[in-house]
């Protein structure tokens, strides 16, 4: 199975899954951090700039990407380029 999904949603997607009434993060400051996902993650980038490094995987992403992170992402680096803003949602 993969371990990220990344695609650019219209604003009609984002109004179905209601993304701004999910909660609000903001990264820490570059460069980045360890972090372990046990469960799934989708969050919506509303500025900044990362990638996530797992194992041989990495995805990157930015403003107005819609990104998927699995469970089977487990163990793995963000590498904080510019400082992420973004909404999200575990489960």
């Amino acid at each position: 199975m993969a371990k990220f999904e990344k695609k650019k949603a219209a604003e009609a997607e984002l109004l179905e899954l209601q993304i701004r009434q999910w909660d609000t993060w903001t990264s820490p400051a570059p460069p980045g951090f360890d972090w372990e996902y046990d469960a799934k993650e989708t969050f919506y980038i509303l500025e900044g700039e990362a990638e996530i490094v797992s194992g041989n995987d990495k995805i990157n992403f930015g403003p107005g990407d819609l990104v998927t992170v699995y469970p089977e992402a487990g163990k793995c680096r963000w590498n904080v380029k510019r400082t992420i803003k973004k909404h999200y949602l575990f489960g």
